[in-house]
C-alpha cells in the first residue's frame, strides 16, 4: 500500500469521527440552551412568581415543541441535507429563546418555548440519521452514546455556567448569551458538516407518498411503539429529576442554592457518562440487545427514586451526591439506548421517521411529567409523594418493555448489521 492510498484510508476512516464531533458540538449547544428552562427555573419562578406546577410547565412547553415537531422533522430529515437541518434548527431554538426575553408574559413565554421546542426537537433525526449512516452496527451504540451525551453535557453546563450568570445579571440576560452562542455553532455546523456521498445521492430521491404508509406501519409497529411507550415514562422521570433536583435539595433539604445547583450539574455529567457506558454495555456485553438495557435502567431509575422519597430533611450535600449520580447516570442516560432501539427495529431508510415517532411518543413524558410532579407536590405538601409517582412509573415502563423484547424474540426482529 502506497503513501497515498495510506491517506485516503486513513481520512475516511477517521472521516465517520469527525462527523460524530460537529454532531456532539450541535448536540451540546441545543441542549446548552433548550435544557436551561430547568436550572433556570427557579430564578424564573421567583421573578414571575410561579407556582411548582407552573415551573413544570416551562421544561413542558419546551418537549411539547419537541413532540409536535417529532414526525415532520423525521420526515425532512429522511429528505433533505442534515447540513441545512442544523442550521434551520439552531435559528429556530435560538431565536425562540431570544424573543422569551422580552416579555413577562407566562402564557407568551410558553409559545415561545414552544417554538424554540420545534427546534429542539429536530436535532434528534438529524443527528440519529448522521449515526446510523456514519457508523456500522458495532459502534454504532456508542457513536451514539457520545453524541447524546452532548443532551446531558449541555444540560450540565446550563447549570454550571447559566445559573451563576442568571443569578448575578439576570436570567434573561444568561439566555440571550446562550441563543447567541447556539446560532454561531449552528453556522459552523453548517459550513464544515456533510453526509456521507451515498446519503447525499439519495437525499430527496423519495417521493411524498411514501411516506403516509410507511408512518402507518410504524403505528402498527408493536416493538417500536412498545419501546416509545416506554420511552415517555424514561423521558418524564428524567425531566422531573432535571426540574426539581435543584428545589428539593434547596427547600427540603435545606442545602445552599449553589450547592443544590451543583447536584444538577452531578446528575448531568453522570447522564453523559451514562449514555456512553451503556452504549458500550449493550455493544460488548449484551450484543446490541438495547431494550434489555432500557429495562435494567427502569428497574435502578425506580430504586433510587424511592430511595430519594424516604430521604430526611436534614440530609447533607455530601449524601445526596452518590445518590444524584447513580440517579443521573440511570434517568439522563438512557436516550442514546432509547434512539438505537428506536432506529434499528425498522430499515435504515426510515431511521429518521422512526427517530420521530418514537420521540414523538416518548416526549408526551415531558410535557406530562414534570408539570404533574409538581402539581402532586403541591397537593401533597411533599416532595416524597412525587418521588414514590416517580418509582411507580418505572414499574410500568419496566412491564412494557418487556413485552416489547418477547415480540421482538417472537418475530425475530434484529438489530441492522450496517
Amino acid at each position: 500500500m502506497n503513501i497515498s492510498s495510506f491517506s485516503q484510508q486513513s481520512n475516511y476512516t477517521l472521516e465517520p469521527w469527525r462527523m460524530l464531533g460537529w454532531l456532539f458540538a450541535a448536540q451540546v449547544l441545543v441542549a446548552f440552551v433548550g435544557r436551561s428552562v430547568s436550572p433556570l427555573g427557579v430564578l424564573i419562578g421567583e421573578d414571575l412568581s410561579l407556582t411548582k406546577a407552573q415551573i413544570g410547565m416551562l421544561p413542558a412547553a419546551l418537549f411539547f415543541g419537541q413532540m409536535a415537531a417529532a414526525i415532520p422533522a423525521g420526515i425532512v430529515a429522511d429528505r433533505i441535507d442534515s447540513r441545512k437541518l442544523l442550521l434551520m434548527l439552531s435559528l429556530c431554538l435560538g431565536c425562540g429563546f431570544l424573543l422569551t426575553t422580552f416579555t413577562s408574559s407566562f402564557v407568551l413565554i410558553l409559545l415561545l418555548i414552544a417554538l424554540g421546542g420545534v427546534g429542539y426537537g429536530t436535532i434528534h433525526p438529524t443527528s440519529n440519521k448522521g449515526i446510523i449512516y456514519w457508523f456500522d452496527s458495532k459502534k454504532r451504540g456508542t457513536a451514539m452514546g457520545i453524541k447524546q451525551m452532548g443532551v446531558t453535557a449541555g444540560s450540565a453546563l446550563a447549570a454550571l455556567v447559566l445559573l451563576p450568570v442568571a443569578g448575578t445579571w439576570g436570567w434573561r440576560t444568561a439566555i440571550i448569551g446562550a441563543a447567541v452562542l447556539l446560532i454561531f455553532v449552528g453556522v459552523l455546523s453548517f459550513r464544515f458538516y456533510h453526509e456521507p456521498p451515498s446519503v447525499a445521492e439519495r437525499n430527496g430521491s423519495m417521493n411524498r407518498g411514501h411516506f403516509l404508509p410507511s408512518l402507518l406501519n410504524m403505528f402498527k409497529h408493536k416493538p417500536l411503539l412498545l419501546v416509545s411507550l416506554g420511552a415517555t415514562g424514561l423521558n418524564g422521570s428524567q425531566l422531573m429529576l432535571n426540574t426539581y433536583i435543584v428545589l428539593f435539595a434547596y427547600q427540603k433539604l435545606g442545602i445552599s442554592l449553589f450547592l443544590s445547583g451543583l447536584l444538577l450539574v452531578i446528575s448531568d455529567v453522570s447522564g453523559s457518562f451514562g449514555r456512553i457506558g451503556w452504549g458500550i454495555i449493550s455493544d460488548r456485553l449484551f450484543y446490541g440487545r438495547r431494550i434489555i438495557i432500557l429495562m435494567i435502567i427502569a428497574l435502578l431509575t425506580g430504586c433510587v427514586s424511592l430511595l430519594v422519597a424516604f430521604l430526611p430533611a436534614d440530609t447533607p450535600f455530601w449524601v445526596m451526591v452518590p445518590v444524584t449520580i447513580m440517579f443521573g447516570f440511570c434517568t439522563s442516560g438512557f436516550n442514546g439506548i432509547w434512539m438505537n432501539a428506536a432506529t434499528e427495529l425498522v430499515p435504515r431508510e426510515q431511521a429518521g421517521a422512526a427517530s420521530g415517532f418514537s420521540i414523538m411518543i416518548g416526549s408526551w413524558g415531558t410535557v406530562i411529567g414534570p408539570p404533574l410532579f409538581g402539581f402532586i407536590v403541591d397537593q401533597s405538601g411533599t416532595f416524597s409523594a412525587g418521588w414514590i409517582f416517580l418509582s411507580s412509573i418505572m414499574v410500568f415502563v419496566f412491564f412494557t418493555l418487556l413485552y416489547a423484547n418477547i415480540l421482538v424474540k417472537k418475530h425475530g426482529i434484529s438489530r441492522q448489521e450496517s
